[in-house]
């Protein structure tokens, strides 16, 4: 055990499948690498395991990002679970993914790499599960993209879990962050360094394409209040520089390859894809599903909460009251932590 950024006791490690994996969309990784993180300890009967899924530009230290819900006294204490994260494919933060060697020409895959689905990450979540020996997980948790593929996983798997928690996500992506991303992805490839074989190749792109992301993370209420300049300007305004800085900081911690590929791995997100009806599948799941949605998200609405918490016959929705937008599945960790308690008694 080591101590992470927070004074949190957690162990990082390394696995690599050494079997190749067949792709939902038909290429074939000959092997993959995984990154994860693990808190607390796995009890005698193995029943304490939480299992979360990260969204977007998350990494596999749940515990960092999402401090307000996992940590000593938090909902998800490792004093209490055994807690597992792992970074998705596709990533840039040590699993398989664009910046992975390719072990066919000796350097980075880059564009080369093969497209991925929820359901791909998910088959590797489940390679994880079975490497780690664990045949039950009391609770699968996951926000926004990281949402997907816990619903994809309950699917997948569904005598495994006993509980799943689903916050700031949906059934299926919407035409509306299928035009997100795709603008996101124009952005990245009028860089004209865009596809240059090197790992900065399409950093202003990146920029930009989070700027596009900011807007769909907060929302009008939430700029105003907290970007309107005080006193009159014709330039350098408030709101402008925080876009800025924004694109910035993700430029500086995450790749313009992986942003793209991972955007369309949202895009194909439909658990109903060759299983029928969407009524239908969300029908079949049995387990015990508790559903927040953000009152102020206007990327993943209430209304997609609503749906599935319409049709999943043993569940409960939550709506927390939040300015924050989609952000608020971060931001708003205690109140998320608090409904989940609720809905446990």
């Amino acid at each position: 055990m080591e101590k992470g950024a927070r004074g949190i006791d957690m162990s990082k490690h390394f696995f690599t499948y050494r079997q190749a994996i067949q792709l939902e969309g038909g290429a074939t990784l000959p092997t993959t690498d995984v990154v994860y993180h693990t808190y607390g300890t796995l009890n005698a009967d193995k029943s304490n395991v939480v299992w979360f899924c990260h969204a977007l530009t998350a990494n596999s230290d749940v515990a960092e990002w999402w401090d307000s819900l996992v940590g000593e006294g938090k909902t998800y204490d490792p004093a209490k679970h055994f807690i597992v994260c792992a970074n998705i494919i596709g990533s840039c933060y040590g699993s398989s993914g664009p910046l992975t060697i390719n072990p066919e020409t000796n350097q980075p895959y880059y564009s080369s790499f093969p497209q991925v689905t929820i359901r791909d990450m998910v088959k590797v979540h489940i390679v994880l599960r079975k490497h780690l020996g664990l045949e039950k997980i009391n609770t699968i948790i996951g926000g926004s993209m990281g949402g997907y593929q816990a619903i994809e996983w309950a699917l997948t798997e569904p005598e495994i879990f006993s509980q799943m928690v689903l916050v700031a996500t949906g059934a299926q992506e919407s035409a509306w962050g299928i035009a997100i991303h795709t603008a996101q992805r124009l952005a990245i490839e009028s860089d004209n360094t865009w596809n240059e074989l090197n790992q900065s190749a399409g950093a202003k792109g990146l920029k930009a394409a989070r700027a596009i992301g900011m807007l769909t993370y907060r929302n009008y209420e939430a700029f105003v209040k907290t970007q309107t300049d005080e006193e009159h300007k014709l330039d350098n305004f408030k709101a402008s520089s925080y876009i800025n800085y924004q694109g910035e900081k993700l430029v500086k911690r995450f790749n313009t390859y992986s942003y793209w590929l991972l955007g369309k791995s949202m895009d194909s997100h439909n658990i109903a894809r060759s299983r029928g009806k969407l009524e239908d599948v969300l029908k079949s799941i049995q387990i015990k599903t508790i559903i927040i949605g953000i009152s102020s998200d206007h990327l993943c609405p209430i209304a997609e909460q609503k749906i599935m918490a319409q049709h999943i016959p043993n569940s409960k929705f939550v709506e927390i009251d939040s300015p924050y937008g989609h952000d608020g599945f971060l931001i708003e960790g205690k109140l998320i932590g608090e409904a989940i308690t609720a809905s446990q008694q």
